[in-house]
């Protein structure tokens, strides 16, 4: 570090470490053209400046709708996280362990990473040295995973949610420095986004409270479920129909003389219930829908811990196809966690039922029709629909169990070894189609992998350009680095005053292992360099893009450029923490690189 008259400058280089980014919901920023401090590009003294244009792009490279699934015609990769038969992860595999599919068709691994991560406290890692002075941040503290805690308060008990929340805290405690979490409640009561604040985490789950929409009943006798309600309304289930009427009769002793009259009030019952119901599908729908909208722009793993006591949907299988098909897009893992524990019926029935043997019901408990059968019948399909979110999005479900801080762990922590594999789809059509993945171990030993399900092909652009700028703008919102041709990251930052630092990021490509268009006596290509900036939580905070139009003559690439080009871009922002990422694409074999890096400003 450099002392000046007028502030402080330090420097750091980029080390194998991860960015990331967080939006709000509705938020959608810009790539921002910044501009440099006296040329548009610093390079080598001995390259004429007739060979080289930099231009600094406007805004119109917008992120449309944050980031999205990182696919592209080159390359698509598949986390993969192999387990034992006690759910322990395996880190000893190679690549010739795997075989991959794409719609069934057998796939070439080119890609292959094998990768360990070793869970810290979250005192690892001090931020500055003996003498106060700042130094990059390590890899092991910049984020890598985001995990979103989703309460279904909404449909909890009390007794549900206590064990759930108690777990919960003990998370907390155990929350590693390259996590960050979010905590949201179906009811919205409780929202709380993404951070490693562990005093802002305890108090959002201590304020989860059971909000049960039941608590609106429309009855209590007779008690109409969900399921039922669908059965009689929807599906004119006559043995729903008759159960529901046998515990009319029963808890109001009615004097309405007609079987017809009874059967006309518990229709209308029905009916409001159902009604009920959907309000509360729709506020479910919409949440999950917020949440995995909201991760969709988070460039690292992305997991979703929904903790329900499981729900029916009654008339809306479409709307969640829907919502498993956008986190499929968007690389949003849904991993469940049933809140009732081991669930189970008493053999005879509930025995605080009026159909209980020690009560006055008409029918056997567990004959179809009865009250009990209904009720294991709901039990069975609100279990259903936990698995489906889980199964199709490549995530893990926990149930049938009480305990609850297993069941967190294993929905929430992050594996000890998983693998990266990636492969270039072949005559990869422009259509917007849904590809699926299938990944399996080669040996065929009984272990449990754990993989994206698939992916989506490019949709169809208006030009090339678009698509170019698509691909560019899913790679900055990504987490993995790519190294598809040398680029180098280097950052530096100065503080005129106290509350105000001027952070600049150097960006060295080596443009000599590029390939080029000959024409006539000159060597063309356009290399596009996006680099952003966020603060310590992910959030977005600036980004600039620039396009690098080379004209070498081929002594200059032969014998001038020496180890490549550098471009210089300034970032005015705050003291504080900050990641940086740096995409670049080549024009010409249209693959990219991409680095991460790491600053503290004190």
């Amino acid at each position: 570090m450099t002392n000046s008259p007028s502030g402080s400058r330090c420097s750091s280089v980029s080390s194998l470490c991860t960015g990331f980014v967080i939006f709000l919901f509705c938020a959608v920023p810009y790539f921002r053209a910044q501009q440099v401090s006296s040329s548009p590009a610093n390079t080598s003294s001995q390259e004429p400046q007739s060979e080289l244009q930099v231009e600094d792009e406007s805004a119109t490279a917008k992120v449309a709708e944050a980031a999205k699934i990182r696919v592209n015609v080159h390359l698509v990769l598949v986390r993969v996280v192999v387990r034992d038969t006690s759910s322990h992860a395996i880190g000893n595999l190679r690549k010739e362990d795997f075989e991959l599919f794409d719609n069934g068709k057998p796939q070439t691994i080119s890609e292959f990473d094998a990768e360990h991560i070793t869970q810290l406290s979250a005192t690892s890692g001090a931020h500055q040295t003996a003498a106060g002075k700042s130094k990059p941040l390590a890899p092991s503290e910049l984020p890598t995973r985001y995990v979103a805690y989703l309460f279904d308060d909404a449909r909890m008990t009390f007794d549900n949610l206590a064990k759930v929340r108690e777990a919960a805290q003990h998370r907390v405690d155990e929350l590693p420095p390259t996590d960050r979490a979010a905590v949201f409640s179906t009811s919205g009561q409780t929202n709380l986004d993404f951070t490693d604040d562990r005093a802002a985490l305890h108090q959002a789950f201590n304020h989860i409270q059971a909000e049960p929409l039941q608590g609106r009943k429309v009855t209590d006798c007779p008690d109409i479920s969900l399921y039922m309600a669908d059965a009689i309304v929807n599906k004119n289930d006559q043995y729903a129909l008759n159960a529901a009427v046998d515990e009319f009769i029963q808890c109001n002793q009615s004097h309405l003389i007609t079987q017809a009259a009874i059967e006309a009030v518990v229709r209308t019952l029905a009916r409001q219930v159902l009604i009920l119901g959907e309000e509360q599908s729709r506020l479910e729908l919409r949440l999950l829908n917020n949440v995995v909208q909201r991760m969709s722009a988070l460039p690292g793993q992305r997991i979703l811990v929904l903790i329900s006591p499981g729900f029916l949907s009654p008339e809306y299988e479409y709307e969640y196809n829907g919502l498993i098909d956008r986190a499929l897009r968007d690389q949003v893992i849904i991993n469940t966690l049933d809140a009732r524990g081991l669930y189970m019926l008493l053999a005879l029935g509930d025995a605080s039922s009026p159909q209980h043997p020690g009560g006055n019901s008409p029918s056997a408990p567990w004959q179809p029709g009865s009250k009990t059968f209904l009720d294991a019948q709901a039990a069975s399909l609100e279990g259903d629909v936990l698995l489906l979110l889980a199964n199709s999005t490549g995530g893990t479900v926990f149930h049938n169990n009480n305990d609850m801080n297993e069941g967190l762990r294993r929905v929430a922590d992050a594996p000890e070894y998983y693998y990266v594999l990636g492969f270039a789809p072949q005559d990869l059509k422009n259509d917007g189609k849904f590809h699926t993945i299938k990944v399996n171990l080669t040996n065929r030993q009984h272990y449990d992998l754990q993989a994206r399900r698939g992916y989506y092909a490019p949709r169809p652009e208006a030009d090339a350009a678009q698509q170019t700028r698509r691909e560019i703008e899913d790679e900055v919102f990504a987490r993995e680095e790519l190294h598809q041709f040398p680029v180098e990251l280097h950052t530096e930052f100065f503080k005129p005053s106290d509350d105000l630092a001027k952070l600049t990021v150097l960006t060295r490509v080596d443009v000599k292992r590029l390939q080029y268009k000959q024409v006539n006596d000159r060597n063309l290509n356009e290399v596009t360099v996006v680099t952003a900036v966020f603060d310590h939580n992910g959030n977005f905070v600036q980004a600039d893009q620039k396009l690098v139009k080379m004209r070498w003559t081929s002594e200059t690439l032969q014998t001038k450029l020496g180890s490549g080009i550098t471009l210089k871009t300034s970032f005015d922002i705050k003291p504080g923490r900050y990641f940086v990422r740096v995409v670049a694409r080549d024009h010409e074999q249209q693959v990219m690189s991409a680095e991460n890096g790491s600053v503290e400003i004190p």
